[in-house]
């Protein structure tokens, strides 16, 4: 028999999971999700997250609570005799009336190699740390941040210049065929479960936008990692001189170059290369304020920046 479940999560990167429980013909009880957000520059128009948008394209019930405080929220929960709830990239941490509203309890589809990497951000911080793998994993939740028992794992690599939208893309599919076999292990009754453990505990924190500027004073490898980890959201940023003033421009993807000098200072333009605390990385990928995302050959056909230019 095919599980009744409650869905979970917002994003684009719980929709392929969301689609993979559909296609292994579970009974898709109700969607949760986001409620409608603000969008665009004037923030207007009210936004339906992804998942909100592929539930009512599959034909599914959408339920948007703000959060689970009311007790009318948690019995309409419990009121769906659901068997289980998968939960990814939810965006809300759900209380213990939530995680045993159902017969079987919550799984999660988490973004890392638990117990690395707890919490908001942990694509985004594998990166930036220079991690070399990573993965998907699903755990049973329990009213702790990401410390369930874990069931299934789905390793996969970092590459050495791969972005966090890169990584973003791989995990999300990895994770949606995983959770697809943890629902059938879990019907089954030979789902395993084993404890997390207890060294290596590290927390993904949110990415503040405090400390999304690129400082070229660190090494090059951290440089490197700092700016593909933010691609390409929300972007790794630094300021180039013009003729008027410091303007603002994301990076969107680095090498790590050749040659050394003063922080910042421009080492060659073609490749654009930035001397940084120790070693250089080549910048390939930039954008203006209002802009596209262009090559450096092409950026720089509007944006001279000769040998010997400083940007901070």
């Amino acid at each position: 028999m095919a599980l009744r479940i409650i869905f979970m999560g917002t994003p684009d990167f719980s929709v392929p999971t969301l689609r993979a429980l559909v296609e292994a013909e579970h009974e898709i009880a109700a969607v949760y999700t986001q409620p409608p957000r603000a969008a665009g520059r004037r923030g207007l128009a009210e936004v339906k997250s992804p998942v909100h948008q592929a539930a009512e394209l599959l034909g599914l019930q959408v339920r948007t609570p703000v959060n689970f405080r009311q007790e009318e929220d948690r019995a309409a929960f419990r009121g769906l005799n659901a068997d289980v709830a998968v939960v990814v990239a939810y965006g809300l941490l759900l209380p213990e009336a939530i995680l045993t509203g159902t017969r079987l309890g919550a799984y999660n589809g988490h973004a890392s190699l638990l117990p690395r990497w707890r919490g908001a951000a942990p694509i985004q911080r594998a990166i930036m740390a220079g991690d070399a793998e990573t993965g998907m994993m699903i755990m049973k939740m329990d009213k702790g941040l990401d410390t369930g028992p874990v069931a299934l794992t789905g390793k996969v690599a970092i590459g050495e210049n791969m972005t966090a939208g890169e990584l973003h893309d791989r995990l999300m599919q990895k994770g949606a065929s995983l959770m697809a076999d943890a629902m059938v292990k879990l019907e089954d009754g030979d789902l395993p479960l084993a404890p997390q453990a207890e060294d290596g505990v590290t927390y993904a924190r949110k990415i503040e936008k405090a400390e999304t500027r690129i400082d070229f004073s660190r090494p090059a490898t951290e440089v490197h990692n700092h700016i593909r980890g933010l691609a390409p959201f929300p972007g790794a940023w630094t300021e180039i001189p013009t003729e008027k003033r410091a303007e603002r421009v994301k990076v969107h993807e680095s090498r790590i170059g050749a040659g050394a000098g003063p922080a910042g200072t421009v080492l060659d333009a073609e490749p654009l290369t930035i001397a940084c605390g120790d070693g250089a990385v080549r910048l390939a990928r930039l954008q203006k304020a209002g802009g596209k995302v262009l090559d450096a050959a092409d950026f720089l056909r509007g944006n001279a920046l000769p040998a010997g230019s400083v940007i901070a």
